[in-house]
This record gives C-alpha cells, structure tokens and sequence, in this order.
C-alpha cells in the first residue's frame, strides 16, 4: 500500500485532491481523519501541514507527498522530486516598502529581513556576498516593516495583492515555485510499481489539461492547406466522408492558440467544426 502525504488545508489541497480524483484514485473526505485509504486503488492519504510533509517523506513516514516546492527546498530534507505538477505556481521574492528607492542587492547589506523562508534566503544571501540580518517569523510576514520589526521581507508572492495591500514592492525573484511530487529515496519495489502506476495516470491528466479535440469537414481540394495549418501532436486523423469530395480531420488543439487556428480553418474552407473536451491524454 502506497502512502501519499498531502496538505490539510491550504492553497494546494484543493488542486491535490482534484488531481488524484481525475486520475481516478477515489477517496472518501465524507469523514475527515488523519489517515484515508482510496476505494479503488492501493494508496492512502496522509493529510498533514505543508511544512512536515518533507520530513515526512524521507522519514518514510509516507511513500509519497505533494507540496510546494519551496517548501521542500527550505527544509532541505532527503527526499527525491519525481514529478513537478504544474498547479500551486507562486515566486519567493523579497520586497521592500513602496515608497524606499531600490538600488540593487546591495541595498539589502545590513537590513533585517523578515521571513518564513530562512534558510533559501541565507543561501542566496551568501551566493552573492550580503550580509543581513534574518528575522525569522512563522505567519504574516507582509506586515514586519509596517510595525517596524524589519526593513524588508522575504516570502511567497502569487498576485502581489498582498505586497500592494502592506505598501510593498517586489525587487528581487530569488526562486520560482510549483507543487511537486516528492518521493522517498528507500521506497519498496512494490510501492514503486504502485507510483509507476499513479505517475501515468497523472502524466494522462497534466497532459488534457488546456487542450481542445476538434473535428471539422473540409473539402478535398483544401485539405493539404488545413493539414498546414494544424499544429497536432503528429499529424491530423483525415477519413473520406460518404458524401464524395469530403473529408473529415481530427486534431487536438492547445487553448492557448485555439481561436486563432479557428479562424483560419474557417478561411480555408473548414466547416461544421466540434469541438469536445479532453479528459485524459495518453501519447
């Protein structure tokens, strides 16, 4: 049985929990409790606070966990990243009061920063040459300058709606984030057949995500123009329809470029275009 530790609550839950269900790993959340065992699939979910789930993994307390990664990075613990996730997107960052003149690192030498994030924020102070003094504090950051516990502070930024809201600037990217999937280094060959299974199911779900399966009838003398347009995967499906002179083209398209490629179908002929959802993606 593979165990999987995720957070409790908190910013990635809700996507955790929504990519194990699309991967149709069923868990009943009717009864919260420490410990779920899924229905359908030989895994159980641990749910702990974000921060213990690093230690947890390579304690092998639990197989598996989900979680940001500069929560791993900053508990520096001995546990393998098998999988980034694509959801839970945020930037360590440090930042300033709005209304100080910024004028590079060097500005920072000297200054007492607030954060959660001591130790990322030691390694990249060191790399490049400042000294500062870190003010470690466990919630609300943001407000450290405003009460005069610190000249500056180093946290997770998603918006900057928090940053504008405490009349701070953001001035320095020092690391960008995402939810991984971390793995312990001892894990049995059984459970590994177990994650090999899990990894697939999720690779077929990350892989749908923002992609559209389009059909469209298009007349054979434009088919090589439509067929040049078409971005797929390898190469659009073509089957002849039962009217003569007439075939249908399959593609999947990215929603990034979808309207745009539309349009251009159109022009090239293409007509009665569906377009379906996709669910699950194998390549």
């Amino acid at each position: 049985m593979l165990r999987i530790a995720v957070q409790a609550k908190g910013r990635l839950h809700e996507e955790t929990m929504r990519l194990l269900e699309e991967s149709d790993v069923k868990i009943s959340l009717a009864k919260r409790t420490l410990l779920v065992q899924s229905s359908n699939f030989p895994l159980e979910v641990l749910f702990l606070r974000d921060d213990d789930i690093p230690q947890s993994v390579a304690a092998g307390v639990a197989d598996l966990g989900i979680v940001g990664e500069n929560e791993f990075v900053e508990k520096q613990e001995d546990a393998a990243i098998v999988k980034r996730l694509g959801f839970g997107r945020c930037r360590l960052s440090l930042a300033i009061p709005k209304n100080i003149e910024y004028t590079g690192l060097d500005w920072f030498e000297g200054k007492k920063i607030a954060t959660s994030y001591p130790s990322i924020l030691k390694d990249f102070m060191c790399r490049n040459g400042i000294h500062a003094d870190i003010h470690v504090i466990t919630g609300s950051v943001e407000v450290a300058p405003s009460i005069g516990l610190a000249d500056s502070i180093f946290d997770i930024v998603s918006s900057g709606s928090t940053l504008v809201n405490n009349h701070l600037k953001e001035v320095e990217v020092v690391m960008e984030s995402e939810a991984v999937l971390i793995a312990n280094r001892g894990m049995t060959q059984e459970n590994k057949s177990v994650l090999d299974e899990l990894l697939f199911r999720m690779e077929a779900v990350k892989t749908a995500e923002n992609k559209k399966y389009v059909l469209m009838n298009v007349p054979n003398d434009r088919l090589s123009e439509v067929v040049g347009i078409l971005p797929g995967m390898k190469s659009p499906t073509v089957m002849p329809l039962a009217q003569e002179g007439w075939s249908s083209v399959h593609t999947v398209l990215d929603e990034e470029r979808f309207w745009e490629i539309i349009s251009q179908l159109k022009a090239s002929g293409a007509q009665g275009i569906l377009v379906l959802s996709i669910e699950k993606m194998i390549v």
